[in-house]
């Protein structure tokens, strides 16, 4: 059964939720954000209680039950493999890191967390952490993070600007910095270890809460922590750049776009966020884009045409 794309609702996570959210997403992207203090856009989510909807209001985990492998492809099996944010952060985040599968699956019942981020809009000194210093080993990370003083200096800070793309896998240590807005495309888990928080309290003085044994025990120490460099690909119809190819998930630039075709790809399904204003074609249907808006391709999709100056493309690693 063919089935046309469509427009994602997306739910949103804020005010004490994420005390370090801001008002971007409303400005930006004009999102419907309910709090002054709204961190996240859950563009494409099937986490319980913070599910986008299609239009109509229809969740889209109730969608996959009506059309299964039609939306979602044959390649897809088992729980929905993806989870795609648009994130506002107006003060840092917490010093975290993410379990793999195995971990995830063992201790929390749950998929583990390998993630990739874009950097939309940043202020001029913007900066995030990324991974530990070289020749940080866990002892020194152990005793830091237990006594609270030191973690900081063991911590690898990368500058970014605008179009800056970074793969964050299980087990990296990572924080988006003060005054970022990125896009984030990820497994389809909610799993986060904090272990540092900058020493903050709340208005009534208390601490978030933070996991260092969970964290200690999922940090990996080996990883890379260049930025990913795109490569261009071949289409007559636009500008398309490969972000990144993962064992969980592929990301692309699509820029200048001029009526570029989509097919159906039975496989698997792909999702699309518009950065800047765009439309589709769809049989005799036009779907403007806004910025900021986010359509679900469904594996079986009827064939369509973009027009769009930017946008980003996603899809499971099939």
């Amino acid at each position: 059964m063919k089935i046309s794309p469509f427009v994602l609702k997306p739910t949103f996570r804020y005010g004490s939720q994420t005390p370090w959210g801001g008002s971007e997403l409303a400005r930006l992207f004009h999102k419907e954000a309910p709090d002054p203090r709204t961190g996240e856009s859950l563009e494409m989510s099937v986490i319980p209680s913070l599910e986008s909807t299609d239009e109509n209001g229809t969740s889209l985990s109730e969608l996959i039950s009506q059309y299964g492998a039609d939306l979602t492809g044959t390649a897809v099996r088992g729980e929905f493999p993806l989870l795609l944010k648009l994130i506002d952060a107006r003060e840092r985040l917490s010093v975290q890191v993410h379990p793999d599968d195995s971990y995830a699956a063992a201790n929390e019942n749950k998929l583990g967390k390998t993630e990739a981020w874009v950097i939309l809009a940043c202020k001029p000194d913007a900066s995030i952490v990324y991974g530990l210093k070289e020749g940080t080993d866990p002892g020194v990370l152990k005793a830091a993070c237990e006594s609270g003083t030191g973690v900081e200096d063991l911590l690898n800070y990368a500058p970014v600007h605008v179009g800056d793309v970074f793969y964050i896998p299980a087990g990296m240590v990572h924080a988006i910095g003060e005054g970022i807005v990125l896009y984030e495309i990820q497994q389809s888990s909610d799993v986060t270890y904090r272990f540092y928080d900058w020493n903050r309290t709340d208005a009534a003085g208390n601490k978030r809460a933070l996991h260092i044994r969970q964290a200690l025990d999922v940090t990996r120490y080996d990883l890379d922590t260049g930025k990913a460099v795109p490569r261009e690909l071949s289409d007559p119809n636009c500008k398309r750049e490969l972000l990144l190819d993962t064992p969980h998930f592929k990301l692309q630039r699509l820029l200048d776009c001029l009526n570029l075709p989509f097919t159906s790809h039975e496989e698997s399904f792909s999702v699309l966020t518009a950065l800047s204003g765009g439309f589709i074609e769809c049989d005799q249907d036009k779907i403007h884009l806004a910025e900021g808006t986010t359509l679900f391709i469904p594996a079986n999709c009827r064939d369509f045409r973009l027009t769009a100056k930017h946008c980003l493309l996603a899809g499971p690693a099939c």
